[in-house]
């Protein structure tokens, strides 16, 4: 393990362009490499060939904006960023073969790197962030600004009435506005409030699920008695018009997310595979463009960052794929 450090990263990354144009392999008519070369294997203005990626809404913001990012260095062929949820992202990766990348806000589970083998896929997990999962209302709401994580379980399941909840809430129904089940999103939610059992909150009353965070923000923000949960970015997006809700006393907070005592934060990650990496080196390019920019731009899209040793980690899977050593 090294100690991170933005200069050493640069330095790493030179010493790969270094050892990278010792293998002087030419590119062919499609894009891809037989072996690699320094400049075309992570250079945005060298590189061609289409890169496809695919998967959380969550992860949406900040995977479009460090496509956009190397868009503008230089990278000239088409980047797609597809916002289906992390669950259909990793079908389109590991089941149809679809995508070079898989978007998450959770893990990949272990019937899905089955499903990467029988493509040949060997799935390489990169950590790019942190995401603080937001309980949000509308600002008209004047009455709910905190809530343990009973009252949270009871509001997303069985309650009719906020005054269910507590007797000196609106004896209005609670409107739910929460992500589809293909979500990752969802998953982490169900799997942090009910112990991995969706039944309680998909058979709760009002409720409206969508792979949009768009449509389910605009859902919330119409009745001072709505009420939902998504990424931290689409909050931050929205935060004119919606506020979060404290569970436990806690804030979806830097500070409480840094010291992990924030109960809904999560990791996320980008997924992609060693062949397919070492077969089109715009991949390859995009995914070290995004671990080596990453942090320049996950705050002002409205994450938070990884921890450093998690992305050295990252930084050491690139190189690993590419059979790469960092000095």
């Amino acid at each position: 393990m090294f100690t991170y450090h933005p200069k050493r990263i640069l330095l790493l990354f030179s010493t790969a362009a270094i050892l990278l144009a010792s293998c002087n392999g030419p590119a062919s008519q499609n894009g891809e490499l037989d072996h690699y070369d320094s400049k075309d294997s992570y250079n945005p203005l060298d590189v061609t060939g289409e890169v496809v990626t695919a998967g959380s809404s969550t992860l949406f913001p900040l995977s479009e904006r460090m496509a956009e990012r190397f868009r503008q260095e230089g990278f000239a062929s088409n980047i797609t960023v597809d916002s289906i949820g992390s669950g259909a992202g990793f079908e389109r990766f590991c089941s149809s073969g679809e995508s070079d990348v898989a978007n998450a806000s959770r893990p990949i589970k272990q019937s899905e790197i089955d499903n990467c083998a029988l493509l040949g896929r060997s799935p390489i997990e990169f950590r790019v962030g942190t995401d603080a999962l937001a309980v949000v209302v509308s600002l008209e709401n004047d009455f709910l600004n905190d809530v343990s994580h009973e009252e949270l379980a009871n509001i997303f399941s069985s309650a009719e009435n906020w005054s269910d909840v507590r007797p000196d809430w609106p004896t209005e129904p609670i409107q739910r506005f929460i992500p589809g089940t293909d979500s990752g999103t969802f998953d982490y939610f169900v799997e942090e409030i009910f112990d991995k059992d969706q039944e309680p909150i998909l058979l709760s009353e009002n409720l409206q699920l969508s792979e949009d965070d768009n449509v389910l923000a605009q859902g919330i923000l119409g009745s001072p008695y709505s009420i939902g949960f998504f990424g931290f970015a689409y909050f931050a997006e929205n935060q004119d018009v919606l506020k979060t809700i404290s569970i436990d006393g806690l804030a979806p907070t830097q500070e409480n997310v840094d010291s992990a005592t924030y109960p809904l934060a999560r990791p996320l990650y980008i997924y992609s595979d060693a062949a397919i990496m070492k077969r089109k080196p715009p991949v390859s390019a995009f995914i070290l463009f995004y671990l080596e920019r990453v942090n320049d731009e996950v705050v002002d899209v409205g994450y938070f960052p990884a921890p450093s040793s998690d992305l050295e980690n990252a930084l050491l899977s690139w190189y690993s794929a590419v059979d790469l050593q960092p000095e």
